[in-house]
C-alpha cells in the first residue's frame, strides 16, 4: 500500500490542493462563481440518495444539509458544474406554512454539497425543511432552533453517539434513538472509518467499497457509503447534529500533521486535506468550518442553549502532541508527564478555559472525543498499571490543568461527553486520581459505539479488570447503543440506551442502566 502511495503521491497531491482551494475560495466569503449554466438540469435517476441533515442550531436558525448524487458510491453521477437547489424551511411537516425559502448552488468543487445557513427563523421552535433539485423533491427533515440567548429555558432532551463502523453491523441504535424525538444529537468522531474490506475478525457483515481510502474521491465514496445507511438518514432527518471527529475520519491514530502508520509528512498532509474536505462536504457544518489546505479546518467551537447549558465542541486530533511512549495501553513513561504535551494545542486550551469561566449556562457540557479520566487497567498476569495513552491518559499535566480548572467551580456543572472506546462508563473525575479521598471535579459519560467492535459483551472480562481498579467508575457495559440526556435546571438524567446485537438487523433497544447528577454536586447517583 505504501508503494502504491508514494508512486501516486504527485499527482494525488496537485489534485486534492487544487481541489481544496477551488472549494475554499468559492465558499469562505459567501462567493458563487462568476458564471453559471442557466439551463435546466435533469438527473438522470434519484438525486437526494444521501437524504438530509441538519447541524448547529442557533436562536435563529440552523444548517441544512445536502448532497447531490444520483450515483452516490461511484463518485455521485453528477455534472462538473454549478446546480440550483430550491431550499424551503416551513413550521408545519406538511409544508403549507412556508417561513423561508431561497436558491443555493450544489457545485462541483463540493462533491455538489449544499450548506445553507437559514436565520431569521424564531428561538426554541420546531421547523421542517426539503430541498428541490432537477424536478425530485428531498425528504423532508425536522430541526429545532436553539433558545434565545440569556432565555431561562427549563429542559433539553439530547442524545449523543460514536464509531459507527459499516462492516461491523447494522446502525439499529439510530432507529431507535430516532424514535426517542430528542431536540438534538452530539456525535463524537468516528463517523466513517477509513479501512480497506475486512479480512479478519470480527466478520464483515457490511461490505466497504474497495481498499484503505486515500484520496478525495476514495472519501467521498466513503462517506456515500456509509450515508445510504437508512438508519442513520432518519435519525440526521429527525434532529440536528452537533459533530466533531476522531481518528478515522482521516487514518487511526494519526495525531496533528504526523500519520498513524508512519508515513511521510507530505504525503500525509494530502490524504488529510482529502479528508477534511470530505468531511466537510458530508456533515452539517457552518462556513466557518469551510477546511483550508494550509491551515486546516476550525471545528472547536461553543453552542449555547439559554442559560440552560452550553456545549463546547473540542477537536482532538488536529493540534495534539504525538501519542506517547510508542502510543497503545503501555505504563506511562516520562513523555506521558511532560507539561509541554498537548491533547487541544493552547489555543484551544486558552479558548475552553476562558469559554467556561465566562459562561452563564447551568450545565457545561465538554463534546469529548476520547476518555478524560484516569483509565488504569492491570491484568492479573502484569505486575504494573497500564494505560491507553492515545486518550487523556497520555496527556496528564493538561489533563490536571483544565481538572484544576473545574475545581475552583469558575463553570457550573462541568459534563464530559466521550466516544471512541466502544464501551459504556459513567465515572467521577477527580482533582487528584493519586487520592482517592480527594473532591470530584466534574462527571464523565463515556458512551458506547453504535456498531464498531460488533455486537460486545454485557461485561468482557476486561471490563471487571478496569472497575476493580478504577474506583471513580460507577459503571461499565460492553454492548453496543447510545446515551441519552434529560437536562432540568435541578438534575440531568443520562440513560445507557443498548442493543442485544448488531450482527443482524432489527432488534430491540433498553435502557441498561441510570443515573442522576443533581446541580451543584459533581457526583453520579444510580437511578
Amino acid at each position: 500500500m505504501l508503494k502504491h502511495l508514494l508512486s501516486s503521491v504527485s499527482t494525488r497531491r496537485e489534485f486534492v490542493a487544487d481541489s481544496v482551494r477551488g472549494a475554499a475560495a468559492l465558499i469562505a466569503f459567501g462567493t458563487l462563481p462568476a458564471r453559471r449554466d442557466d439551463s435546466p438540469w435533469h438527473a438522470r435517476a434519484y438525486p437526494f440518495t444521501l437524504g438530509v441533515a441538519s447541524g448547529d442550531p442557533a436562536p435563529d436558525g440552523f444548517v441544512a444539509w445536502t448532497r447531490l448524487a444520483p450515483d452516490p458510491i461511484r463518485g455521485g453521477g453528477m455534472p462538473s458544474r454549478p446546480v440550483p437547489v430550491r431550499w424551503e424551511i416551513a413550521a408545519d411537516d406538511a409544508f403549507r406554512r412556508l417561513v423561508k425559502r431561497g436558491e443555493a448552488l450544489a457545485l462541483p468543487d463540493l462533491a455538489h454539497s449544499v450548506h445553507v445557513e437559514v436565520s431569521g427563523l424564531l428561538p426554541a421552535r420546531e421547523y421542517f425543511y426539503r430541498f428541490v433539485a432537477g424536478g425530485d423533491v428531498s425528504p423532508a427533515g425536522r430541526a429545532i432552533t436553539a433558545p434565545a440567548l440569556g432565555a431561562s429555558n427549563a429542559e433539553l432532551k439530547f442524545a449523543f453517539v460514536s464509531c459507527q463502523h459499516y462492516e461491523h453491523g447494522y446502525y439499529t441504535a439510530f432507529r431507535h434513538l430516532t424514535a426517542d424525538n430528542v431536540d438534538l444529537v452530539v456525535h463524537l468522531g468516528d463517523y466513517i472509518y477509513e479501512y480497506g474490506i475486512a479480512k479478519d475478525a470480527p466478520p464483515a457483515i457490511r461490505r466497504h467499497d474497495g481498499d484503505e481510502i486515500i484520496s478525495l474521491a476514495q472519501y467521498r465514496n466513503r462517506y456515500a457509503l456509509y450515508k445510504s445507511d437508512a438508519d442513520l438518514q432518519s435519525a440526521h432527518a429527525s434532529a440536528p447534529f452537533i459533530v466533531t471527529w476522531d481518528d478515522h475520519e482521516v487514518e487511526n491514530n494519526y495525531a496533528a500533521t504526523l500519520s498513524g502508520k508512519g508515513e511521510s509528512p507530505q504525503l500525509f498532509l494530502s490524504r488529510r486535506a482529502a479528508a477534511y474536505q470530505a468531511y466537510y462536504e458530508h456533515l452539517p457544518l457552518r462556513r466557518s468550518s469551510v477546511p483550508d489546505p494550509n491551515a486546516g479546518m476550525r471545528l472547536y467551537r461553543r453552542l449555547p442553549y439559554g442559560t440552560l447549558a452550553a456545549f463546547n465542541v473540542l477537536d482532538e486530533r488536529q493540534y495534539r502532541s504525538d501519542q506517547p511512549c510508542g502510543d497503545g495501553r503501555k505504563p506511562r513513561c516520562a513523555e506521558a508527564l511532560d507539561p509541554n504535551r498537548v491533547m487541544l494545542g493552547k489555543e484551544q486550551e486558552r479558548w475552553l478555559l476562558d469559554g467556561l469561566a465566562g459562561s452563564n449556562a447551568r450545565w457545561n457540557f465538554l463534546a469529548n472525543q476520547v476518555v478524560m479520566g484516569d483509565n488504569m487497567l492491570r491484568r492479573p498476569d502484569e505486575a504494573v498499571d497500564t494505560y491507553p495513552l492515545d486518550t487523556w491518559n497520555g496527556y496528564v499535566a493538561e489533563r490536571q490543568r483544565i481538572l484544576d480548572f473545574l475545581g475552583t467551580r469558575r463553570a457550573s456543572n462541568p459534563v464530559v461527553l466521550t466516544g471512541d472506546i466502544h464501551v459504556s462508563i459513567a465515572m467521577d473525575l477527580r482533582a487528584d486520581w493519586a487520592n482517592r479521598s480527594a473532591p470530584n471535579v466534574a462527571i464523565e459519560l463515556v458512551g458506547t459505539s453504535i456498531s464498531s467492535g460488533g455486537d460486545g459483551q454485557q461485561m468482557p472480562e476486561w471490563g471487571r479488570w478496569t472497575l476493580g481498579g478504577n474506583p471513580h467508575m460507577k459503571y461499565f457495559d460492553g454492548r453496543r447503543g447510545y446515551v441519552r440526556v434529560n437536562v432540568s435546571r435541578e438534575r440531568l438524567t443520562a440513560d445507557y440506551r443498548v442493543v442485544p446485537l448488531v450482527t443482524l438487523p432489527g432488534g430491540n433497544v433498553e435502557t441498561a442502566a441510570s443515573f442522576v447528577v443533581e446541580d451543584g454536586r459533581a457526583a453520579l447517583i444510580k437511578s
